[in-house]
């Protein structure tokens, strides 16, 4: 599994990095997250310059995708000749969006009138973009997932494993990253938040 972990300028550290970290918690099976930038170079919201590993034309044609949020976005998403560069197919691959990442998928045109998850800050702008924004972490309709704050990265890199491998193995990436003394927890706790969302042979 080749996976694209959109960053824009302006990223949100822990919108990329938790994400590609938990997912590369999968190498060992083949699967690989890569940073995906428009420019060789982005910065982050508080001034962390990164190279990136992989061109946004490697998003096109990775087995799935990952949209990070960031303070541009509404910038981003106004941008048509960016959009047109991010031809992404839900019916070949994973697509996840988290916070104000979901504003990147509804304008293209991947959220339809399906129910979508973000941060408090983008709801306004997702809701004027067409969107039904709900109150909660995360939500998947068919391959395409949104989740909403910086730390429901976990259910994001969780569903996307479970989708691509197995349950087991998501629930073994996250009790890697889980703090001491709460792995469990953790693992229960991301159990009910995405397994609901899961074909019942990945939740198995």
């Amino acid at each position: 599994m080749q996976i694209a972990v959109l960053t824009f300028d302006g990223f949100n550290e822990l919108d990329s990095f938790i994400a590609a970290g938990i997912l590369n918690r999968m190498k060992s099976k083949g699967w690989a997250a890569y940073i995906t930038s428009p420019t060789e170079q982005v910065t982050s919201m508080n001034g962390v310059t990164i190279t990136r590993q992989r061109p946004l034309s490697f998003a096109v044609e990775a087995d799935a995708v990952l949209i990070g949020s960031g303070i541009r976005t509404r910038e981003i998403a106004a941008d048509p000749v960016l959009l047109q560069q991010l031809e992404l197919d839900p019916k070949r691959q994973l697509i996840g969006a988290q916070c104000s990442g979901t504003l990147l998928l509804a304008k293209l045109g991947l959220v339809g009138n399906l129910p979508a998850c973000t941060d408090l800050t983008t709801k306004p702008w997702v809701i004027e973009a067409g969107v039904t924004v709900i109150d909660a972490p995360f939500v998947a309709q068919g391959n395409v997932a949104t989740a909403g704050g910086c730390l429901s990265s976990q259910y994001l890199a969780a569903w996307m494993i479970a989708r691509g491998a197995s349950w087991q193995d998501a629930s073994e990436a996250i009790h890697y990253v889980a703090p001491v003394g709460e792995k469990e927890a953790w693992i229960e706790h991301a159990s009910a938040v995405v397994k609901e969302f899961l074909p019942l042979a990945a939740a198995a």
